[in-house]
């Protein structure tokens, strides 16, 4: 059997037994990755949780049934976990990562990888030398809807692309942010882009390609919080392609649109619902057997996460059997967090901001 290497990993693979996973912060995207690991018991199990809030512990402890650890220090030196999953605040990622690095275990790390674009190097910095991986999670690029449009790139269907536009039209309550301390921080969260839109952020390059420079403006409009609650930018990509991000967490009375609409010389698509869940539109010069595909694609969804967690952790599985390269590596997640970092950096001083940010 091929076994596939990246560079860097020097830790051995895992092929004689199920792959050990511990997750730190069980709050609410915690339930996401419980219930992917619940579809992969054959080749995976969950070791240990931990979460410094008592009552968050509690519940992943009898939902999941796996020992509970009052910090990540403790479940490291409690548990023999392979790789460590990060679904606590974005602002800690970075010196949580660089602890189980140097435990020796693999980082998997929900989105943003981290807030700060020096913190996003040093993740990846810290599982280099350590010979690990790091994985950061990207579940919307499984989606059936945008794996359909992948490939119409890939077969270059739209020929040239000329403009791109993105839409987060969602909704989070004063009650969301007030939810826990940490949330509508600059420290620990980010706002509507960072938190949020980040899985839509991270379209712009996947689908699209490098960016070249981008235009912002945000604002705290409703919500009493550091972060913005809404804002807009315009970017411009290598290939000279033209588009627009716009998010808000302000429409009334729930969540709306999560969309992308693409327009190219040869193919427009746009994909809507409320998390790019539904083909809307679909249109090509030429034919192609994914054109049958199109409405199998589409799927009904009232979760913004969508369903692609169970196929992230089947490529991360794979990953550390040797079996796979990553989806997303670190490398992979710098791409978005710097698309982010020139966003806020464009709104803050009210300037273009052009990629790369350090040459």
């Amino acid at each position: 059997m091929y076994i596939y290497r990246p560079m860097f990993i020097t830790k051995p693979f895992i092929t004689d037994r199920k792959i050990r996973f511990a997750l730190a912060g069980c709050g609410r995207i915690s339930a996401n990755h419980f219930d992917a690991l619940q579809k992969h018991t054959e080749r995976a199990e969950l070791v240990g949780v931990c979460d410094v809030e008592p009552a968050a512990l509690a519940r992943a402890v009898e939902r999941t049934g796996a020992p509970g650890f009052a910090t990540l220090e403790k479940m490291l030196a409690g548990t023999e976990t392979d790789v460590v999953i990060l679904s606590t605040p974005s602002g800690i990622h970075a010196d949580q990562a660089v602890q189980v690095a140097a435990a020796g275990r693999h980082v998997m790390t929900e989105k943003p990888m981290a807030t700060r674009w020096q913190d996003g190097k040093q993740m990846v910095h810290a599982c280099d030398v350590a010979g690990v991986h790091l994985f950061v999670v990207k579940q919307n690029r499984r989606n059936a809807t945008l794996q359909l449009v992948r490939r119409a790139i890939e077969k270059r269907r739209f020929g040239r692309i000329y403009m791109v536009n993105i839409n987060v039209f969602w909704s989070r309550p004063q009650s969301y942010y007030d939810s826990a301390p940490w949330r509508g921080t600059w420290e620990f969260d980010g706002g509507a882009f960072m938190n949020q839109a980040s899985h839509y952020v991270d379209l712009l390059d996947w689908l699209i390609g490098p960016v070249e420079s981008v235009q912002a403006y945000t604002a705290t409009l409703a919500r009493h919080i550091q972060v913005e609650d809404t804002g807009v930018v315009s970017i411009r990509w290598r290939t000279g392609a033209l588009g627009s991000m716009n998010v808000t967490m302000l429409t009334y009375p729930k969540n709306l649109e999560g969309s992308i609409t693409i327009i190219g010389e040869s193919g427009t698509v746009r994909i809507g619902g409320v998390a790019v869940n539904k083909i809307e539109h679909w249109e090509f010069a030429d034919k192609d057997p994914d054109d049958d595909l199109i409405d199998e694609a589409s799927y009904e969804t009232t979760s913004v996460y969508g369903f692609g967690h169970p196929l992230y952790y089947d490529n991360v599985i794979k990953a550390i059997r040797g079996e796979a390269a990553p989806d997303t590596d670190g490398r992979e997640g710098l791409h978005s967090l710097e698309i982010l970092i020139a966003t806020y950096l464009s709104a803050r001083d009210g300037r273009r901001v052009a990629l790369p940010l350090e040459y």
